[in-house]
């Protein structure tokens, strides 16, 4: 029996896949040159030239060819074709590892469906901080996969109290507990579990969350029923938009507990732990959503070409051939000890087997304390070193992570590692005391050193 025969017997739906590509991409890619041949006269009628294409008006999948990587693209085909239910679950995850799940929406129809809904004064705007917009390019890239946007109370939950996502449920109650004026957002909605592929729980130690204050949620608790909107404003730009909403309270004291295993009293809060400071002066109320952001998030500060997306990351590891990747995270210059360390760890992996294990140089470029060393002079640092020959720049990618700090020791190291997951690491290299602080009040380390290794 042919194939086509057996996908008819299995009922297999049609799909219709639209690749949209301009017309400049397909006579760049045009290996057959019918495209200059069609210029120069010799083909009649051809379309895109001299003969208009139609798209297709309601395609079940576009994928933007030119703007998306290959590998972006294929990993939207396999997610479709998993949430269609063609592809199981382990089939998934042998063909993709860890599914990369990207969250903006660079297709300009849907931008202005997205922006035309939100034209109505149900819908609210949000100033958000720059360590907010750094949260959303950690989302937004899918260094926080399979996550769909700022955490709901359920996976906040999750979160902090078993330091793993489970699954991606909206709704996050106990028998009984609704009632009219429920903080959590349509109950329909809530009721639905995202598609998004796990095949088990993903570790999660560091919530990813947007507090606001007081008189924003009174303001969006009272249009709840109405499904507003939340436009995510920075420096008077619209970065996306927070769609299918729930509010919950920050209860800041119980996370600090539970996210530093630490507490600073209020006394001390403004010369204490800079992470702990950050959450308390933050507001009382958490919201949760499902986020789309329209565009890359680039700083024009000198350091963008440095800011690989995980999509991006595996792309260039495939094409340079690479067997293992192993990572180095660091928040200041490198010193000989990292250097001979991160050296080491590729001699261990030649003599293993591998045939063309390249290192991951991945310094981390969000939120960091006043006296760490600026991100700009590290890369210069970073650089001089691949320059000077003392890291091999022939096996180095040297690229940045847009993670803030939060200082909170064994606990967020884990987040450190487990985000490199997305990009195709398999090895992750540990130092002493990562992600620690000094304690403020005796000048010892706050985490024990050799913690952040053993937890591993």
């Amino acid at each position: 029996m042919s194939k086509f025969n057996l996908i008819f017997e299995d009922n297999i739906p049609f799909f219709e896949i639209y690749i949209n590509t301009s017309l400049e991409i397909c006579e760049a890619r045009d290996p057959k040159k019918l495209y200059k041949k069609a210029r120069a006269g010799e083909i009649k009628e051809f379309t895109g030239v001299d003969s208009a294409y139609e798209p297709p008006l309601e395609p079940d999948l576009i994928l933007n060819s030119g703007e998306e990587t290959e590998i972006e693209s294929i990993q939207k085909v396999f997610n479709f074709l998993y949430e269609k239910k063609i592809l199981p679950e382990e089939a998934m995850y042998q063909l993709c590892g860890q599914p990369i799940r990207q969250l903006f929406e660079f297709n300009k129809e849907e931008q202005n469906k997205l922006i035309e809904e939100i034209g109505n004064n149900l819908n609210f705007k949000i100033e958000i901080s720059e360590i907010d917009l750094q949260w959303i390019q950690v989302l937004a890239e899918g260094w926080a996969s399979p996550l769909a946007g700022f955490m709901r109370e359920r996976q906040y939950l999750q979160c902090l109290h078993f330091g793993q996502i489970f699954d991606l449920k909206k709704k996050c109650q106990i028998n009984g507990e609704r009632k009219e004026g429920d903080l959590n957002c349509d109950e329909e909605e809530n009721d639905g579990e995202d598609q998004f592929p796990m095949l088990g729980p993903i570790n999660q130690t560091i919530p990813i969350v947007l507090p606001i204050f007081d008189n924003q949620a009174n303001l969006i608790k009272s249009k709840l029923s109405s499904k507003p909107k939340i436009q995510l404003i920075f420096k008077n730009k619209l970065i996306g938009i927070l769609k299918d909403i729930e509010i919950f309270p920050h209860r800041k004291k119980e996370r600090i507990h539970r996210q530093f295993g630490h507490f600073v009293e209020e006394k001390e809060i403004e010369n204490g732990h800079p992470g702990i400071k950050l959450i308390m002066e933050s507001g009382d109320w958490l919201v949760g959503g499902d986020l789309k952001v329209f565009e890359r998030i680039i700083y024009n500060d000198g350091l963008d070409e440095y800011r690989k997306t995980p999509s991006e990351l595996k792309q260039i590891f495939e094409e340079k051939q690479c067997d293992c990747v192993f990572a180095f995270q660091l928040r200041n210059p490198i010193h000989n000890g990292h250097a001979l360390l991160m050296s080491k760890t590729r001699e261990e992996l030649l003599l293993k087997g591998y045939k063309n294990p390249m290192l991951l140089l991945h310094p981390l470029g969000g939120w960091t304390k006043d006296d760490d060393v600026p991100l700009n002079i590290r890369i210069k640092q970073h650089l001089a070193v691949l320059e000077n020959g003392i890291i091999n720049k022939e096996w180095t990618i040297l690229s940045i992570f847009p993670s803030p700090m939060c200082y909170a020791g064994p606990t967020e190291v884990q987040w450190h590692a487990r985000a490199r997951l997305t990009c195709g690491v398999d090895a992750y290299i540990v130092g002493r005391d990562p992600a620690g602080i000094a304690d403020n009040l005796t000048g010892d380390s706050l985490y024990e050193p050799s913690h952040g290794a053993k937890v591993f």
